[in-house]
């Protein structure tokens, strides 16, 4: 069977070209709807590229200003490694307590930095859950009340946590408290914001069935938002108790109590072998409730994954 170019096997082949309008074909309207579309392509390459080499030359002046203004020259790089290699040399091997004594003054350690982030992520939490919703544009429509609550959650993220367990010690006195308290205020702020940014994310179809079937604005909030945004608060505060359980480390070495109250006393006395069995400790500790989040995520959540 003799096939032509022009037809195939199963019959005529659809063309192989495309028609290229003509320019005078274009209308204006169709070219201010390309402009609107894509503002840059007509405008100036050069004033564009200024810019950006502008924008380049800054950045290059700011890093070096800040490299010359904090004296970091190669020799200091090179002599602080030197240092650092041999306070790492001090910490091999590390030490294994030997008398349960000594074990459970390190587990009480770690133990009462556990409880503090635990405590200062969950009352965080409690208080910031309602306030969340007063910073949602989503469930607060009247905007300068709106505008009040969200600069409310910028002063108190304002405040790092180790400047208000630094406050609170001097308050409540040296201890667990200090550090509970210092994290539950750090964190109002934080969680108060990104459960706010959650509720406005989320889709208003389900609100929208919830009000047709009859539904007053509180089932609307409870059936229509509530399930969509719950997922993203487990998340939230699973990460969030992580990361406070590092942050619990860190306000123990100013007076909070804790496991990082002892490494300051280890470090302190260069004790290094003690101090380095102690880091890892906390590293162990912080690896295992990453993957005890990881696993209650996935019980609440379910896994979403999905196939790759």
């Amino acid at each position: 069977m003799t096939v032509s170019p022009a037809t195939g096997p199963a019959g005529p082949r659809a063309p192989t070209s495309t028609t290229i309008p003509s320019l005078a074909a274009i209308t204006p309207d169709q070219v201010a709807a390309a402009r609107r579309a894509t503002p840059r392509a007509f405008g100036a390459p050069l004033p564009h590229r200024l810019r950006r080499a502008a924008l380049w030359a800054l950045f290059a002046g700011l890093f070096a200003w800040c490299l010359v203004d904090f004296a970091i020259t190669p020799a200091r790089i090179i002599d602080g490694l030197g240092r650092f290699g041999r306070v790492l040399s001090f910490m091999f091997p590390p030490h294994l307590w030997q008398t349960w004594a000594e074990w459970s003054e390190i587990l009480k350690g770690l133990g009462e930095t556990l409880s503090m982030a635990f405590l200062g992520t969950v009352l965080g939490a409690l208080i910031a859950f309602p306030l969340s919703f007063l910073g949602a544009s989503t469930i607060n429509r009247i905007f300068w009340f709106r505008m009040t609550i969200r600069r409310g959650y910028d002063v108190i993220r304002a405040f790092e946590t180790l400047i208000l367990a630094l406050i609170f010690i001097r308050a409540f006195g040296l201890g667990p408290l200090a550090g509970i308290l210092a994290i539950t205020v750090s964190e109002i702020g934080t969680f108060a914001k990104l459960f706010s940014e959650a509720l406005e994310n989320t889709s208003s179809r389900p609100v929208d069935g919830v009000t047709a079937s009859g539904g007053s604005r509180l089932q609307s909030i409870r059936y229509g938002i509530l399930p969509q945004v719950l997922p993203v608060h487990v998340s939230i505060l699973l990460y969030n108790f992580e990361s406070n359980v590092r942050s619990g480390t860190i306000l123990g070495i100013v007076g909070a109590g804790g496991i990082g109250f002892l490494l300051s006393d280890r470090i302190a006395a260069y004790k290094w072998d003690e101090a380095w069995s102690i880091i890892f400790l906390i590293i162990a500790m912080v690896y295992v409730i990453d993957w005890l989040s990881a696993k209650i995520r996935k019980a609440m959540i379910g896994d979403w994954s999905g196939p790759r």
